[in-house]
């Protein structure tokens, strides 16, 4: 395993989320994904695993999307797990429609919400422009009619709320990221 992103580069701030990559043997890729959320459960009590809808299907690539209960949401460990055939090719089935999900197969509302979380990122180190076009997308991909104004707390909230109504078992996390834009970013237009 391999520490990467701005943790392994040195630039991480408070902000950062925890990028890992993992090459595995091609012959064990299966069964290390099998065992994976076992073994993290053992560092500490997992929260949630989403996948990657775009590697879901990959027979060479997944990227895991894990929050961890009693972390910040801000610190979500992203597990890129690839074989060793793969390892050195960052492009590996990105381009590949049969490695994507199906519709069913993924939650766009929690996808949204990591929208609404990394907006919040955005926001707090004065990114504008990321965090729109973040909460704009997050709100496209649930089919919800809105935009962000720039009110950031508001529109993040909304975002949280437009979710939560769409898949009601994420209102716990919904209420979490709206108290954390609240937290971090008020409610005052930008």
């Amino acid at each position: 395993m391999e520490l990467t992103g701005s943790l392994g580069s040195g630039t991480a701030d408070a902000f950062s989320d925890i990028d890992i990559a993992w090459v595995v043997p091609d012959t064990r890729f299966p069964d290390c994904l099998d065992r994976a959320v076992a073994v993290l459960g053992g560092v500490r009590p997992v929260d949630s695993v989403r996948l990657d809808p775009d590697f879901y299907r990959s027979d060479r690539r997944r990227l895991l999307f894990v929050r961890f209960a009693g972390v910040p949401l801000f610190w979500r460990l992203d597990l890129d797990v690839r074989t060793a055939s793969v390892a050195d090719d960052p492009h590996y089935d990105a381009e590949n429609p049969a490695a994507r999900a199906r519709d069913d197969e993924w939650s766009r509302p929690a996808s949204a919400l990591a929208n609404a979380i990394g907006a919040v990122k955005a926001v707090a180190r004065n990114r504008d422009d990321e965090a729109r076009g973040l909460l704009d997308r997050g709100f496209a991909r649930i089919g919800e009619n809105d935009r962000a104004s720039g009110a950031w707390g508001h529109d993040v909230a909304r975002l949280a709320h437009a979710a939560a109504l769409r898949e009601p078992s994420l209102s716990d996390l919904a209420a979490q990221v709206t108290a954390l834009a609240a937290h971090h970013v008020g409610s005052s237009a930008a």
